[in-house]
């Protein structure tokens, strides 16, 4: 029996992560998933979130903006679209990106609103 789990992680860009893990949680688009060694055959979506990994007793957080996840034969392969580790995120900027975000997507909702509201008369 496997102690431990191959994860593969591969952006358009690169590989950015192939290492012996001991377990890893994802972001599945129907919820937070965790894999450890030997784990049944499983292929998942994956939503915007957060993905861990332990080696031992370090573990290591890094941000998807989504993908697929196949577990097979003691390795999981994420394949994201983008993908970082968090202590190469710049945490400022990234909560600027995420308050425009939340303008705009209120701004959205509000337009959508008028939109809908108009087209019942």
């Amino acid at each position: 029996m496997a102690e431990t789990l191959r994860l593969l992680l591969v952006t358009p860009e690169r590989t950015l992560l192939d290492e012996a893990v001991d377990e890893v949680s994802a972001p599945g688009t129907v919820g937070e998933f965790g894999v450890l060694p030997n784990h049944i055959t499983f292929l998942s979506s994956l939503q915007a979130g957060r993905l861990a990994y332990k080696q031992g007793s370090q573990s290591t957080r890094l941000a998807l903006s989504g993908g697929f996840a196949e577990v097979l034969n003691n390795v999981m392969t994420v394949l994201a679209d983008n993908a970082e580790f968090a202590d190469e995120i710049d945490l400022e900027a990234a909560r600027t990106e995420a308050a425009d975000y939340a303008a705009t997507a209120q701004a959205r909702q509000w337009a959508q609103a008028r939109v809908d509201a108009a087209a019942e008369r």
